[in-house]
């Protein structure tokens, strides 16, 4: 059976830096980003804490081709993406943990 995954986006507090990742447990992947668990990587040179987007998939191989897809795109297709689903910028933390 396979396990769902999920694209998502982090960023800085003054969203100088984009981040996107993909991961098969968004709750605790962005927990480790924002307590900076591996210290040489790029979110924690960054200070990569605030997670500003995310969409969910029923398979990881459909999160790892979204995933590819933004990271092929520019900044702005970025930006225009976060803005589509969070306007504010607003970290969307609390909200997963609520899962």
């Amino acid at each position: 059976m396979q396990k769902g995954g999920a694209v998502y986006i982090m960023t800085n507090h003054r969203h100088t830096v984009l981040y996107t990742g993909v991961t098969n447990d968004l709750l605790r992947r962005v927990y480790e980003h924002r307590n900076k668990l591996n210290p040489n990587s790029f979110s924690t040179k960054y200070n990569l804490t605030k997670l500003v987007f995310f969409e969910s998939f029923h398979s990881i191989d459909e999160a790892i081709a979204r995933e590819k897809q933004i990271k092929g795109g520019s900044r702005k297709g970025k930006e225009d993406l976060i803005n589509s689903m969070n306007p504010n910028w607003k970290d969307l933390w609390d909200e997963i943990r609520e899962w």
